[in-house]
């Protein structure tokens, strides 16, 4: 069972990202504040979760969170700041969102931007470890997806809807038949890619 708060005393609003290491679309940033008491016994690092388990805990979190957000950054913006201080953005943008103003902000990794008058703890591996981050790495993932597979629609021969833009087999091969489109980030120097050098995965 995932820890429920850091401090007790305090409004805490757990923050994750999701998307970072993608080659192309936006990185995706979830902030929640679930009540202290709130438990789910499936709640956990959206890494180990099923697409299924994550889409249900999706709507179990935004039904119960005493408040919740996502934000992003497109896929321009990471080409014009780098992609850290993109997922750091994308986090301040998904707590502006949030209707309650959190005293504590629980960051899943080890470094993040201060968010202005709000302090911050990073934890690492803190998706595995505190049910806010847990549920706030669900939301990134799921909205993240869902916008993901909108853009498959346009371009289907990248393999969008399973690998998320992710750098699968298929897609760095599809970028070696088709070339780069519009959203993917041209800073990733995707052009170096082998596809040989990479194992085919779902994200």
């Amino acid at each position: 069972m995932l820890r429920p708060y850091f401090n007790y005393k305090l409004t805490e609003a757990g923050v994750d990202e999701a998307g970072r290491g993608s080659l192309a679309g936006p990185v995706f940033a979830g902030a929640v504040i679930l009540p202290k008491r709130y438990k789910n016994k499936l709640l956990n690092d959206s890494k180990k979760l099923s697409e299924k388990q994550r889409d249900l805990l999706r709507l179990e979190i935004e039904a119960n969170a005493i408040t919740w957000a996502v934000g992003y950054c497109t896929h321009e913006e990471i080409d014009e700041i780098n992609i850290l201080k993109a997922s750091h953005l994308a986090m301040h943008r998904s707590i502006d969102g949030l209707k309650k103003i959190p005293e504590l902000l629980l960051i899943d990794g080890n470094r993040f931007k201060a968010y202005p008058n709000i302090n911050h703890q990073c934890i690492i591996k803190g998706d595995a470890t505190f049910a806010s981050i847990a549920a706030a790495s669900i939301l990134a993932k799921t909205h993240r997806d869902e916008y993901m597979m909108k853009l498959h629609d346009q371009f289907p021969h990248y393999g969008w809807d399973k690998n998320k833009a992710y750098g699968t087999k298929v897609h760095v091969k599809a970028i070696a038949e088709f070339g780069m489109c519009e959203y993917h980030r041209k800073t990733f120097h995707l052009k170096s890619l082998e596809p040989s050098t990479l194992e085919a995965s779902e994200f």
